[in-house]
Protein backbone atom coordinates (compact mmCIF):
# COMPACT_ATOMS: atom_id res chain seq x y z
CA UNK A 1 0.00 0.00 0.00
CA UNK A 2 2.87 2.43 0.94
CA UNK A 3 3.54 2.55 -3.05
CA UNK A 4 0.73 4.75 -3.89
CA UNK A 5 -0.03 8.24 -2.37
CA UNK A 6 -2.50 8.72 0.60
CA UNK A 7 -5.13 11.27 0.96
CA UNK A 8 -6.17 11.18 4.19
CA UNK A 9 -9.68 12.47 5.36
CA UNK A 10 -10.47 15.41 7.77
CA UNK A 11 -12.64 14.02 10.57
CA UNK A 12 -16.13 13.45 10.23
CA UNK A 13 -15.46 14.75 6.33
CA UNK A 14 -15.56 10.71 5.32
CA UNK A 15 -19.50 10.39 5.10
CA UNK A 16 -19.87 10.78 0.99
CA UNK A 17 -16.98 8.53 0.44
CA UNK A 18 -18.56 5.43 2.87
CA UNK A 19 -21.84 6.32 0.16
CA UNK A 20 -20.00 5.63 -2.97
CA UNK A 21 -19.89 9.10 -4.05
CA UNK A 22 -17.56 9.10 -6.41
CA UNK A 23 -16.26 12.90 -5.76
CA UNK A 24 -13.94 13.94 -3.16
CA UNK A 25 -14.00 17.81 -2.76
CA UNK A 26 -10.67 19.34 -1.43
CA UNK A 27 -12.69 20.63 1.74
CA UNK A 28 -12.75 17.06 3.14
CA UNK A 29 -8.79 16.66 3.00
CA UNK A 30 -6.69 16.92 5.88
CA UNK A 31 -3.68 16.14 3.93
CA UNK A 32 -1.88 14.24 1.31
CA UNK A 33 0.95 12.05 1.99
CA UNK A 34 3.25 11.80 -1.32
CA UNK A 35 3.24 14.17 -3.97
CA UNK A 36 0.66 12.56 -6.91
CA UNK A 37 0.96 13.84 -10.26
CA UNK A 38 -1.99 14.90 -12.13
CA UNK A 39 -4.40 11.97 -13.15
CA UNK A 40 -2.03 9.38 -9.96
CA UNK A 41 -4.03 6.71 -8.28
CA UNK A 42 -4.43 7.24 -4.56
CA UNK A 43 -5.77 5.23 -2.13
CA UNK A 44 -8.09 7.29 0.28
CA UNK A 45 -7.79 7.05 3.91
CA UNK A 46 -10.45 7.78 7.06
CA UNK A 47 -8.67 10.34 9.53
CA UNK A 48 -8.65 6.81 11.74
CA UNK A 49 -6.70 5.10 9.23
CA UNK A 50 -9.18 3.07 7.59
CA UNK A 51 -8.81 2.37 4.05
CA UNK A 52 -11.93 3.72 2.18
CA UNK A 53 -11.56 4.05 -1.64
CA UNK A 54 -8.97 4.20 -4.42
CA UNK A 55 -9.10 7.19 -6.72
CA UNK A 56 -7.85 9.67 -9.45
CA UNK A 57 -5.88 12.55 -7.92
CA UNK A 58 -5.91 16.37 -9.45
CA UNK A 59 -4.84 19.22 -7.62
CA UNK A 60 -6.03 21.45 -10.23
CA UNK A 61 -9.36 20.84 -9.16
CA UNK A 62 -11.80 21.47 -6.47
CA UNK A 63 -12.38 17.51 -6.92
CA UNK A 64 -9.55 16.36 -5.91
CA UNK A 65 -9.85 12.98 -6.13
CA UNK A 66 -12.31 11.05 -8.57
CA UNK A 67 -13.28 7.49 -6.62
CA UNK A 68 -14.18 4.09 -8.72
CA UNK A 69 -12.89 1.65 -6.35
CA UNK A 70 -13.79 0.74 -2.60
CA UNK A 71 -12.44 -2.47 -2.38
CA UNK A 72 -8.80 -2.35 -1.10
CA UNK A 73 -7.84 -5.60 -2.61
CA UNK A 74 -8.73 -4.42 -6.05
CA UNK A 75 -6.12 -3.50 -8.04
CA UNK A 76 -6.95 -0.71 -10.42
CA UNK A 77 -3.74 0.26 -12.12
CA UNK A 78 -3.95 -3.26 -14.23
CA UNK A 79 -5.42 -3.61 -17.71
CA UNK A 80 -7.19 -6.44 -16.77
CA UNK A 81 -9.37 -4.24 -14.02
CA UNK A 82 -10.41 -1.59 -16.46
CA UNK A 83 -10.85 -3.61 -19.23
CA UNK A 84 -13.37 -5.52 -17.10
CA UNK A 85 -15.02 -1.90 -15.89
CA UNK A 86 -15.29 -1.31 -19.84
CA UNK A 87 -16.62 -4.65 -21.10
CA UNK A 88 -18.86 -4.64 -18.43
CA UNK A 89 -20.62 -1.05 -19.61
CA UNK A 90 -20.44 -2.34 -23.59
CA UNK A 91 -22.20 -5.42 -22.57
CA UNK A 92 -24.82 -3.68 -20.73
CA UNK A 93 -25.92 -1.33 -24.24
CA UNK A 94 -26.41 -4.42 -26.10
CA UNK A 95 -29.84 -4.89 -25.84
CA UNK A 96 -29.96 -1.50 -26.89
CA UNK A 97 -28.39 -2.38 -30.57
CA UNK A 98 -29.11 -5.85 -31.00
CA UNK A 99 -32.32 -5.75 -33.84
CA UNK A 100 -29.96 -3.40 -35.44
CA UNK A 101 -32.82 -0.29 -35.69
CA UNK A 102 -30.60 1.66 -33.62
CA UNK A 103 -26.99 2.31 -34.44
CA UNK A 104 -25.71 4.61 -31.99
CA UNK A 105 -25.62 5.04 -28.61
CA UNK A 106 -23.43 6.00 -24.99
CA UNK A 107 -21.40 2.83 -24.42
CA UNK A 108 -19.44 4.45 -21.52
CA UNK A 109 -20.77 7.03 -18.84
CA UNK A 110 -18.33 8.36 -17.01
CA UNK A 111 -18.45 7.68 -13.20
CA UNK A 112 -21.55 6.15 -13.56
CA UNK A 113 -19.93 3.63 -15.49
CA UNK A 114 -17.52 3.27 -12.65
CA UNK A 115 -14.90 4.99 -15.07
CA UNK A 116 -14.33 8.72 -13.80
CA UNK A 117 -13.65 10.79 -16.91
CA UNK A 118 -14.28 8.78 -20.00
CA UNK A 119 -17.16 9.01 -22.31
CA UNK A 120 -17.21 7.19 -25.17
CA UNK A 121 -20.48 7.50 -27.64
CA UNK A 122 -20.86 5.07 -30.39
CA UNK A 123 -22.03 5.77 -34.19
CA UNK A 124 -22.33 2.78 -36.29
CA UNK A 125 -18.38 1.25 -36.63
CA UNK A 126 -17.19 5.14 -35.59
CA UNK A 127 -16.32 5.08 -31.84
CA UNK A 128 -15.91 9.29 -30.31
CA UNK A 129 -14.12 9.41 -26.72
CA UNK A 130 -13.90 12.28 -24.60
CA UNK A 131 -10.97 12.19 -22.16
CA UNK A 132 -12.71 14.97 -19.05
CA UNK A 133 -10.64 14.61 -15.95
CA UNK A 134 -6.63 14.07 -15.55
CA UNK A 135 -7.36 10.73 -14.25
CA UNK A 136 -8.79 9.61 -17.71
CA UNK A 137 -6.42 11.78 -19.88
CA UNK A 138 -3.53 10.20 -18.13
CA UNK A 139 -4.76 6.76 -19.25
CA UNK A 140 -5.38 7.71 -22.12
CA UNK A 141 -3.05 5.24 -24.26
CA UNK A 142 -4.55 2.31 -22.29
CA UNK A 143 -8.05 3.53 -23.05
CA UNK A 144 -7.53 3.53 -26.58
CA UNK A 145 -5.62 0.52 -26.68
CA UNK A 146 -8.31 -1.55 -24.62
CA UNK A 147 -11.40 0.63 -27.01
CA UNK A 148 -9.82 -0.93 -30.36
CA UNK A 149 -9.58 -4.57 -28.83
CA UNK A 150 -12.97 -4.39 -27.70
CA UNK A 151 -15.16 -2.23 -30.69
CA UNK A 152 -13.32 -3.28 -33.10
CA UNK A 153 -14.10 0.19 -34.54
CA UNK A 154 -12.98 1.31 -38.10
CA UNK A 155 -12.35 4.49 -36.26
CA UNK A 156 -11.37 5.78 -32.99
CA UNK A 157 -11.81 9.55 -32.98
CA UNK A 158 -11.33 11.67 -29.60
CA UNK A 159 -13.92 15.27 -28.85
CA UNK A 160 -11.81 16.05 -26.24
CA UNK A 161 -12.94 19.74 -26.97
CA UNK A 162 -14.77 20.76 -23.69
CA UNK A 163 -15.07 23.39 -21.08
CA UNK A 164 -14.82 21.00 -18.12
CA UNK A 165 -11.09 19.99 -19.27
CA UNK A 166 -10.08 23.89 -18.25
CA UNK A 167 -10.86 22.60 -14.74
CA UNK A 168 -7.98 19.95 -14.88
CA UNK A 169 -5.79 22.26 -16.20
CA UNK A 170 -6.13 19.94 -19.68
CA UNK A 171 -5.87 21.76 -22.85
CA UNK A 172 -8.37 20.87 -25.58
CA UNK A 173 -7.50 17.95 -27.86
CA UNK A 174 -9.65 16.73 -30.77
CA UNK A 175 -8.37 14.63 -33.98
CA UNK A 176 -8.43 10.75 -35.21
CA UNK A 177 -6.96 8.05 -32.61
CA UNK A 178 -7.33 4.57 -34.88
CA UNK A 179 -8.14 3.76 -38.23
CA UNK A 180 -9.49 6.31 -40.59
CA UNK A 181 -10.86 9.72 -40.57
CA UNK A 182 -14.20 9.44 -39.80
CA UNK A 183 -16.49 10.95 -43.12
CA UNK A 184 -17.96 14.43 -43.32
CA UNK A 185 -21.13 12.89 -42.12
CA UNK A 186 -21.84 9.11 -40.06
CA UNK A 187 -25.09 7.34 -41.40
CA UNK A 188 -26.78 6.36 -38.12
CA UNK A 189 -30.23 4.79 -37.18
CA UNK A 190 -32.00 5.69 -34.04
CA UNK A 191 -35.24 3.57 -33.66
CA UNK A 192 -35.72 2.96 -37.51
CA UNK A 193 -35.19 6.59 -38.90
CA UNK A 194 -32.30 7.51 -39.97
CA UNK A 195 -29.22 10.57 -39.01
CA UNK A 196 -25.85 12.47 -40.91
CA UNK A 197 -24.14 13.07 -37.71
CA UNK A 198 -20.64 15.18 -38.14
CA UNK A 199 -18.45 13.23 -35.23
CA UNK A 200 -15.96 16.03 -36.00
CA UNK A 201 -17.42 19.59 -35.44
CA UNK A 202 -20.92 18.88 -33.97
CA UNK A 203 -22.39 19.83 -30.35
CA UNK A 204 -21.08 17.13 -28.00
CA UNK A 205 -19.76 13.94 -29.94
CA UNK A 206 -21.78 15.16 -32.73
CA UNK A 207 -25.49 14.10 -31.81
CA UNK A 208 -28.19 14.58 -29.04
CA UNK A 209 -27.70 10.68 -27.95
CA UNK A 210 -29.39 11.46 -24.73
CA UNK A 211 -32.50 12.46 -26.32
CA UNK A 212 -33.45 9.21 -28.04
CA UNK A 213 -35.82 7.95 -25.65
CA UNK A 214 -37.59 11.67 -25.38
CA UNK A 215 -37.64 12.04 -29.33
CA UNK A 216 -39.55 8.62 -29.19
CA UNK A 217 -41.87 9.94 -26.58
CA UNK A 218 -42.79 12.57 -28.70
CA UNK A 219 -43.24 10.60 -31.93
CA UNK A 220 -45.87 8.34 -29.56
CA UNK A 221 -47.63 11.34 -28.56
CA UNK A 222 -48.13 13.21 -31.66
CA UNK A 223 -49.20 10.01 -33.82
CA UNK A 224 -51.76 9.01 -30.98
CA UNK A 225 -52.76 12.81 -31.65
CA UNK A 226 -52.94 12.29 -35.82
CA UNK A 227 -54.54 9.09 -35.07
CA UNK A 228 -57.84 10.62 -33.43
CA UNK A 229 -57.66 13.58 -35.33
CA UNK A 230 -56.59 12.64 -38.32
CA UNK A 231 -57.81 15.27 -40.96
CA UNK A 232 -56.23 17.79 -38.36
CA UNK A 233 -52.84 16.51 -37.72
CA UNK A 234 -50.75 18.39 -35.27
CA UNK A 235 -48.32 20.98 -36.05
CA UNK A 236 -45.02 20.94 -34.43
CA UNK A 237 -42.59 24.12 -33.00
CA UNK A 238 -39.16 22.77 -32.44
CA UNK A 239 -36.87 25.39 -30.82
CA UNK A 240 -33.30 24.55 -30.16
CA UNK A 241 -33.72 22.35 -33.07
CA UNK A 242 -29.88 21.78 -33.40
CA UNK A 243 -29.89 19.09 -36.82
CA UNK A 244 -33.80 18.43 -36.37
CA UNK A 245 -33.64 15.11 -34.54
CA UNK A 246 -37.43 16.11 -32.92
CA UNK A 247 -38.71 17.21 -36.11
CA UNK A 248 -37.71 13.68 -38.05
CA UNK A 249 -39.93 11.98 -35.11
CA UNK A 250 -42.54 14.31 -35.00
CA UNK A 251 -42.80 14.08 -39.14
CA UNK A 252 -42.69 10.07 -38.54
CA UNK A 253 -45.44 10.54 -35.86
CA UNK A 254 -47.49 11.98 -38.50
CA UNK A 255 -47.45 15.85 -37.75
CA UNK A 256 -48.59 17.87 -40.33
CA UNK A 257 -46.15 20.67 -40.34
CA UNK A 258 -42.82 21.40 -38.15
CA UNK A 259 -41.19 25.21 -37.65
CA UNK A 260 -37.56 24.76 -36.53
CA UNK A 261 -35.65 27.93 -34.53
CA UNK A 262 -31.96 27.34 -34.36
CA UNK A 263 -29.08 30.40 -34.26
CA UNK A 264 -27.18 27.74 -36.78
CA UNK A 265 -27.75 27.86 -40.36
CA UNK A 266 -25.37 24.82 -40.58
CA UNK A 267 -27.29 23.05 -37.97
CA UNK A 268 -30.47 23.95 -40.10
CA UNK A 269 -28.85 22.61 -43.12
CA UNK A 270 -27.89 19.59 -41.72
CA UNK A 271 -31.64 19.36 -40.53
CA UNK A 272 -32.79 19.53 -43.77
CA UNK A 273 -30.45 16.33 -44.72
CA UNK A 274 -32.12 14.08 -42.14
CA UNK A 275 -34.93 14.91 -43.02
CA UNK A 276 -34.39 13.70 -46.64
CA UNK A 277 -32.69 10.90 -45.41
CA UNK A 278 -36.39 10.00 -44.03
CA UNK A 279 -38.03 10.95 -46.94
CA UNK A 280 -39.70 14.03 -45.40
CA UNK A 281 -37.75 16.38 -47.76
CA UNK A 282 -40.92 17.44 -49.22
CA UNK A 283 -42.69 18.01 -45.67
CA UNK A 284 -44.05 21.11 -44.72
CA UNK A 285 -41.46 21.99 -43.20
CA UNK A 286 -40.25 26.09 -42.15
CA UNK A 287 -36.90 26.72 -40.72
CA UNK A 288 -36.44 29.50 -38.67
CA UNK A 289 -32.63 31.10 -38.09
CA UNK A 290 -32.15 33.24 -35.32
CA UNK A 291 -32.47 34.09 -31.22
CA UNK A 292 -35.14 31.61 -30.18
CA UNK A 293 -36.35 34.05 -27.32
CA UNK A 294 -36.95 36.93 -29.48
CA UNK A 295 -38.61 34.60 -32.75
CA UNK A 296 -40.65 33.38 -30.11
CA UNK A 297 -41.98 36.66 -29.09
CA UNK A 298 -42.34 37.44 -33.21
CA UNK A 299 -44.16 34.10 -33.51
CA UNK A 300 -46.86 35.31 -30.78
CA UNK A 301 -47.01 38.86 -32.51
CA UNK A 302 -47.75 36.94 -35.62
CA UNK A 303 -50.53 35.51 -33.60
CA UNK A 304 -49.22 31.80 -34.85
CA UNK A 305 -50.47 28.90 -32.47
CA UNK A 306 -48.80 25.12 -32.25
CA UNK A 307 -50.21 21.90 -31.06
CA UNK A 308 -47.02 20.65 -29.58
CA UNK A 309 -43.93 22.82 -29.06
CA UNK A 310 -40.71 21.01 -27.96
CA UNK A 311 -37.72 23.58 -26.00
CA UNK A 312 -34.25 21.73 -25.63
CA UNK A 313 -32.20 24.73 -24.64
CA UNK A 314 -28.08 24.77 -24.01
CA UNK A 315 -27.15 24.32 -20.83
CA UNK A 316 -28.08 28.34 -19.26
CA UNK A 317 -26.52 27.23 -15.54
CA UNK A 318 -22.85 25.64 -15.23
CA UNK A 319 -22.47 26.74 -11.91
CA UNK A 320 -24.50 26.99 -8.40
CA UNK A 321 -23.91 30.85 -9.17
CA UNK A 322 -25.19 30.74 -12.57
CA UNK A 323 -28.87 29.23 -10.90
CA UNK A 324 -30.96 32.48 -10.63
CA UNK A 325 -30.21 33.79 -13.85
CA UNK A 326 -30.79 30.73 -15.52
CA UNK A 327 -34.14 30.38 -13.77
CA UNK A 328 -34.91 33.42 -15.35
CA UNK A 329 -34.28 32.27 -18.66
CA UNK A 330 -36.12 28.84 -18.66
CA UNK A 331 -38.80 31.04 -17.07
CA UNK A 332 -38.82 33.45 -19.92
CA UNK A 333 -38.77 30.48 -22.84
CA UNK A 334 -41.57 28.45 -21.32
CA UNK A 335 -43.43 31.39 -21.21
CA UNK A 336 -43.43 32.47 -24.75
CA UNK A 337 -43.75 28.58 -25.66
CA UNK A 338 -47.08 28.54 -23.51
CA UNK A 339 -48.53 31.80 -25.04
CA UNK A 340 -48.25 29.50 -28.50
CA UNK A 341 -49.81 26.36 -27.83
CA UNK A 342 -53.10 25.36 -28.88
CA UNK A 343 -55.83 24.32 -26.22
CA UNK A 344 -54.69 20.88 -25.65
CA UNK A 345 -51.12 21.17 -26.92
CA UNK A 346 -48.35 19.50 -25.61
CA UNK A 347 -44.86 21.26 -24.49
CA UNK A 348 -42.03 19.12 -23.88
CA UNK A 349 -39.56 21.17 -21.93
CA UNK A 350 -35.74 20.63 -21.00
CA UNK A 351 -32.75 21.89 -18.66
CA UNK A 352 -29.73 20.10 -19.60
CA UNK A 353 -28.08 22.41 -16.41
CA UNK A 354 -27.16 20.26 -13.89
CA UNK A 355 -26.96 22.90 -11.23
CA UNK A 356 -30.94 22.98 -11.63
CA UNK A 357 -32.28 20.23 -9.90
CA UNK A 358 -35.88 18.28 -11.08
CA UNK A 359 -37.94 20.17 -8.48
CA UNK A 360 -36.63 23.87 -9.30
CA UNK A 361 -37.32 22.89 -12.82
CA UNK A 362 -40.90 22.22 -12.31
CA UNK A 363 -41.44 25.47 -10.11
CA UNK A 364 -40.13 27.64 -13.22
CA UNK A 365 -42.22 26.10 -15.48
CA UNK A 366 -45.26 26.63 -13.11
CA UNK A 367 -43.92 30.29 -12.42
CA UNK A 368 -44.13 30.57 -16.51
CA UNK A 369 -47.69 29.04 -16.81
CA UNK A 370 -48.72 31.29 -13.65
CA UNK A 371 -47.62 34.11 -15.64
CA UNK A 372 -48.97 34.04 -18.90
CA UNK A 373 -52.26 32.31 -16.97
CA UNK A 374 -52.64 29.52 -18.62
CA UNK A 375 -54.10 26.62 -16.75
CA UNK A 376 -50.92 23.66 -17.38
CA UNK A 377 -50.92 19.51 -16.64
CA UNK A 378 -47.83 17.69 -16.21
CA UNK A 379 -48.98 14.36 -17.84
CA UNK A 380 -45.04 13.23 -18.13
CA UNK A 381 -41.33 13.56 -16.54
CA UNK A 382 -38.17 12.84 -18.81
CA UNK A 383 -34.63 11.95 -18.44
CA UNK A 384 -31.35 11.27 -20.38
CA UNK A 385 -31.85 7.69 -22.40
CA UNK A 386 -31.25 4.30 -20.80
CA UNK A 387 -27.59 4.37 -21.98
CA UNK A 388 -26.72 7.35 -20.41
CA UNK A 389 -27.31 5.39 -16.37
CA UNK A 390 -27.68 7.15 -13.32
CA UNK A 391 -25.56 5.35 -10.44
CA UNK A 392 -27.56 5.58 -7.74
CA UNK A 393 -24.51 6.62 -5.78
CA UNK A 394 -24.27 9.51 -7.91
CA UNK A 395 -26.85 11.30 -8.17
CA UNK A 396 -25.44 14.43 -10.08
CA UNK A 397 -24.97 12.03 -13.01
CA UNK A 398 -28.61 13.06 -13.66
CA UNK A 399 -28.21 16.47 -16.04
CA UNK A 400 -31.10 15.86 -18.05
CA UNK A 401 -34.72 16.59 -16.70
CA UNK A 402 -37.64 16.94 -19.28
CA UNK A 403 -41.11 17.73 -18.35
CA UNK A 404 -44.06 16.92 -20.72
CA UNK A 405 -47.14 19.41 -19.94
CA UNK A 406 -50.61 19.81 -21.59
CA UNK A 407 -52.58 23.28 -22.08
CA UNK A 408 -55.84 22.69 -20.54
CA UNK A 409 -56.72 26.00 -21.56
Amino acid sequence: MSEYPRVILTPQRDVSVRRRHPWLFSGAIKRVEGAPPPGALVAVYSFEGTFLAWGHYSAASQIRARLFAWDERDAPETAEFWRGRLERAIAARQPLLADGTTTACRLVNAESDGIPGLVVDRYGNVAVVQYLSAGADARRELFNALLVELLHPTTLYERSDVDVREKERLDPREGLLYGTEPPETVEILENGLHFGVDVRHGHKTGFYLDQRDNRALLRAAVAQRSAVTPLNAPTVLNVFAYTGGFAVYALAGGASAVTNVDTSAEALRLGRENLAHNSFAEANVEDIEGDAFAILRELHTQKRTFDAVILDPPKFAFTQGDVKRAARGYKDINMQALRLLNPGGLLFTFSCSGAISADLFQKIVFGAALDVKRDVQIIGRMTQSSDHPVALTFPEGEYLKGLVCRVVR
